[in-house]
């Protein structure tokens, strides 16, 4: 593999945390609440080897992400939204981390709820799940994250993720590490099983549902909350539609109303 790396630059890393809690979708919740404090708690780095750098183009990143996975030596955390991924990347993703299960090193991933009707990747979870890794999933967006021994993390630096950020300051991989967590303790277990689309289906639909309910009731769009979930237009459209009917809405707007409605009377 070739590991020549480009031009990279430092950033202040209080900078990144705050741009980071408005593209961490849902879990920025968590961030806002320690942004917050960020001033006292992430001083400046004092030099670039302990700090943040730009990493730019697939090749870069992917290198770099190698390169510190070969240093793993206790836990790797991984958040993989936008729903399923590619086979091939699947594939690529399982060798890079078959030998550190096999050695031992803990690893839990956090997929969206719609990664489990995607068959390439129930195989994947299988795979690293039998060596000993977790897997958990969630119905809302969550952005890219990868964090190594909380003390070194990858996270995007733009929204078409052509380049990210390279984290080696241990209070923000620690502060990432625990951003995790908190998205951790509220997600749902992947069972491995070879169970039909419907099954699964049975098992995240409420979540789903749920998650549709607030976007809406938040004026999202059908194309938005398509994007946030990780599911398909047409599926957004369909969940909409079973609303309408519960609700007994005639349209979206009266549905919003109504949904909004219910959540201000049960709460």
């Amino acid at each position: 593999m070739n590991t020549t790396r480009g031009a990279t630059s430092t950033i202040d890393p209080l900078d990144t945390l705050l741009r980071m809690a408005d593209t961490l979708g849902t879990l920025s919740r968590y961030a806002a609440e320690s942004a917050e404090h960020a001033t006292t708690a992430f001083p400046p780095a004092p030099a670039p080897a302990a700090g943040i750098a730009y990493l730019h183009g697939g090749p870069e990143i992917t290198g770099a992400i190698h390169d510190a996975l070969r240093e793993a030596r206790h836990e790797i955390l991984t958040a993989q939204p936008d729903g399923p991924r590619p086979d091939a990347t699947l594939d690529e993703a399982y060798e890079a981390v078959r030998g550190h299960l096999d050695r031992g090193v803990a690893m839990r991933t956090l997929y969206q709820h719609s990664s489990r009707f995607h068959e390439a990747t129930k195989r994947y979870v299988g795979c690293v799940q039998a060596r000993g890794a977790q897997v958990r999933t969630l119905p809302e967006l969550f952005d890219r994250m990868i964090v190594i021994d909380r003390e070194v993390a990858f996270i995007p630096a733009d929204q078409a993720r052509t380049s990210a950020v390279l984290v080696r300051d241990t209070a923000v991989t620690g502060y990432l590490a625990d951003v995790f967590e908190k998205a951790w303790d509220r997600a749902e277990p992947y069972p491995f099983r070879p169970v039909r689309a419907a099954d699964a289906a049975c098992e995240v639909i409420p979540d789903l549902r749920r998650a549709i309910r607030k976007l809406l009731i938040e004026g999202r769009s059908d194309k938005a909350i398509a994007r946030r979930l990780g599911i398909s237009l047409r599926s957004v459209q369909g969940h909409v539609s079973c609303l309408r009917d519960e609700f007994g809405a005639q349209h979206r707007f009266q549905l919003g109303y109504l949904m909004g409605l219910a959540e201000h009377e049960g709460s």
